[in-house]
């Protein structure tokens, strides 16, 4: 027969045990000032453009879908508290990151990790491979095969301002007709119906239209001109908050959550 007063500390320490690991898998393990405050709030607030199919959008209801905004809801789930996603957009992104009072804690949807970024906000470690390339109409798919055939005056490129984009149309087109357009997810279908000849978009927005779209083709999606990564963006000085975002994005790379939301986008997860 077991003796109950000799198991009774191993149980009580099992207990316990248990309890810290129930803690540290809702975030209680980063702890810090930026951490407390969010999990004392109950909600993790999110800053998203909803303008980045498929990793970011608005629907016609206001309410907010993607693969990136999954993976804000994983993030709040590991500090137990729910997601309320603000609208920011890219002309503003850097003063709303920044704004005080805080409108976010953090902000994701399709965000390059550059060194300028680097400089005045944190960047986490990247969680998708990403790189700029163009949509045109289908018909053209012969007419543009290199960066050359874009960069000439008879060419329309269509940007969304404030971005990366926008940057880099005005960095290696030089001589082709630059249109702004202010409204990101209505650029392909302006493309499509002809008021702009190509779209600088990234590897990580063009399938997405191309699938659902068929007056629309990406003809160098495999060779991007640039390759960055996305990551999740923030205000300095939350080191707390940082490290358990990182601990996520390490979490889903190794037990294939992020493989499973590549697939359920469309998307290919480079290894």
């Amino acid at each position: 027969m077991l003796n109950a007063k000799r198991w009774l500390p191993i149980l009580a320490l099992a207990l316990v045990c248990a309890g810290a690991l129930i803690f540290w898998m809702h975030g209680r393990s980063f702890s810090g000032a930026t951490v407390q405050r969010i999990q004392e709030r109950g909600t993790l607030l999110v800053g998203t453009t909803g303008d980045y199919r498929p990793l970011s959008y608005r629907d016609s209801c206001g309410g907010y879908h993607g693969l990136c905004l999954e993976v804000a809801e994983l993030i709040a789930a590991r500090l137990g508290v729910e997601t309320d996603f603000v609208p920011t957009s890219w002309p503003t992104l850097t003063d709303d990151v920044l704004a005080e009072p805080q409108a976010f804690d953090l902000a994701m949807g399709g965000i390059t990790i550059t060194d300028a970024r680097r400089e005045t906000m944190s960047m986490s470690e990247g969680y998708l491979t990403n790189g700029k390339t163009i949509l045109c109409r289908s018909e053209d798919v012969g007419r543009f095969t290199s960066l050359a055939d874009l960069n000439r005056p008879d060419v329309r490129v269509m940007v969304n301002p404030g971005g990366m984009n926008e940057q880099f149309a005005r960095q290696n087109l030089k001589h082709a007709t630059i249109v702004v357009h202010s409204r990101n997810e209505e650029i392909p279908f302006l493309v499509a119906a002809g008021e702009a000849d190509v779209m600088i978009t990234e590897i990580t927005e063009a399938p997405w239209y191309v699938q659902n779209d068929p007056h629309l083709a990406a003809p160098m999606l495999d060779k991007p001109f640039t390759h960055s990564e996305i990551g999740v963006l923030m205000r300095k000085g939350q080191d707390d908050l940082m490290a358990l975002v990182n601990a996520v994005i390490r979490d889903i790379k190794a037990d294939g959550t992020l493989q499973r939301l590549c697939g359920k986008y469309g998307l290919i997860l480079e290894k």
